[in-house]
């Protein structure tokens, strides 16, 4: 992804609040992070970037590594 396209970054409703809040302990641990995505205008974008690097951890877009695998899943089997 070239530095254009991560221009979204600086628009995010994370953007200047504690990372931690948004890489949690467990997956039981995410709402705060959740709500806040949910929130969020460049929700989708973030989502997006997570799923095409296969970002590990934390929350992206509104959702948890878990997810993210079974959207990549889901992704793949449709193709």
């Amino acid at each position: 992804m070239s530095r254009a396209d991560m221009t979204w970054r600086n628009r995010g409703a994370c953007n200047g609040l504690d990372p931690a809040v948004f890489f949690p302990e467990s997956d039981d641990h995410a709402d705060e992070a959740k709500s806040i995505c949910a929130e969020c205008s460049v929700r989708v974008s973030c989502l997006e970037y997570a799923l095409a690097v296969r970002e590990r951890d934390g929350v992206w877009g509104g959702l948890t590594e878990r997810e993210r695998r079974r959207i990549i899943r889901q992704r793949r089997r449709s193709a």
